[in-house]
C-alpha cells in the first residue's frame, strides 16, 4: 500500500479505542510511535507491535511539546497524528466541581488542541493527517453529560476551524464522533446489565459499539484514501446522534 512506511504517532495509544487503532495500523505496515501516560500499559503495547513508545502527558503542552520532538527524533519523521486521549464524566453541572470541569476540558480539548499546534508544526510542510476523537454527545442532547458534551463539541469545532487553517498546507484535519464504546473507560455502565441495555436501546441499531467498529474509519482518515477529506466530523454511533432511539422507532412503526 502507498503508506507502507508512514509515521503515525497514536495518543492514548493503550486505552481501548487508542490500541485497536494501533494495533490495525501497525497490521497494516504503518510506522508507529506509541504515547500516552501510562508507562506499563505502553511497555506491553509496545512490546506486541514492536513500535517505541514515549511517555507524556497529553493535557500538559508542555509534555505534549517534549513528545512531539521526541517522536520527530525517532521517527525522522511524522506524517499522521490520532488523538485517541478521552475521559468519561456523567453529572450534571450543578454536580460538577470546578476541578471535575478543567479535568474534563484538558485531558479531551486541550489534548486535541495541543495535537493540533504540535502535530501542524511538525508536518507543516509536507503535509500529513490529524484525526481527533469527539462524541455523539457533542451534537445531541443527553442528560449529564454536560461538561464532557461541552468539551466534545469543542473538539468537533476545532476540527473544522483547524482544518481551514492548515488545508493551504496539505494538513488534513478530521474527527470521529463515536457513541458509547465498550472499553475500560465505560465499564462502570458495562458491567451494569440494566444500564447496558437501557444504553443499548438508545441506539437505534440496538448495540453499544466497539472500539473495532472506530478504528476502521481513523485509519482511513490517517490514510492517503482519504485524500480528498477535510474537516468532516464522522458519527460512528450506531445512529444515536441523527436517528431516534430502537425503543421510539418500534413505537412509531
Amino acid at each position: 500500500m502507498s503508506d507502507e512506511k508512514k509515521c503515525i504517532l497514536v495518543l492514548g495509544a493503550n486505552g481501548g479505542l487508542g490500541s485497536s487503532v494501533s494495533r490495525l495500523l501497525s497490521s497494516h505496515n504503518y510506522k508507529l510511535i506509541l504515547a500516552g501516560r501510562n508507562r506499563a500499559g505502553l511497555e506491553s503495547l509496545a512490546d506486541e507491535l514492536e513500535s517505541p513508545y514515549i511517555v507524556c502527558d497529553a493535557s500538559d503542552f508542555a509534555s505534549m511539546a517534549s513528545c512531539f520532538e521526541d517522536a520527530q527524533i525517532t521517527s525522522g519523521r511524522l506524517d499522521g497524528v490520532v488523538n485517541a486521549v478521552g475521559s468519561l464524566h456523567l453529572k450534571p453541572a450543578h454536580s460538577t466541581t470546578e476541578e471535575d470541569w478543567m479535568s474534563v476540558i484538558q485531558t479531551n480539548l486541550s489534548s486535541s488542541f495541543a495535537c493540533v499546534k504540535y502535530g501542524s508544526k511538525a508536518m507543516m510542510s509536507k503535509g500529513g493527517s490529524i484525526v481527533l476523537v469527539a462524541s455523539a454527545v457533542a451534537s445531541t442532547g443527553m442528560p449529564n453529560h454536560d461538561a464532557i458534551a461541552a468539551a466534545k463539541g469543542g473538539v468537533a469545532s476545532l476540527t473544522r476551524s483547524a482544518a481551514a487553517t492548515y488545508a493551504r498546507y496539505n494538513l488534513r484535519v478530521n474527527c470521529v464522533s463515536p457513541g458509547l464504546l465498550a472499553t475500560q473507560l465505560t465499564r462502570s455502565i458495562t458491567n451494569s446489565q440494566a444500564q447496558l441495555e437501557a444504553s443499548a436501546q438508545l441506539h437505534p441499531l440496538g448495540r453499544i459499539g466497539t472500539p473495532e467498529d472506530v478504528a476502521p474509519a481513523i485509519e482511513w482518515l490517517i490514510s492517503d484514501q482519504s485524500s480528498w477529506v477535510t474537516g468532516e466530523v464522522i458519527n460512528i454511533d450506531g445512529g444515536l446522534a441523527s436517528l431516534k432511539g430502537r425503543v421510539l422507532a418500534r413505537a412509531s412503526l
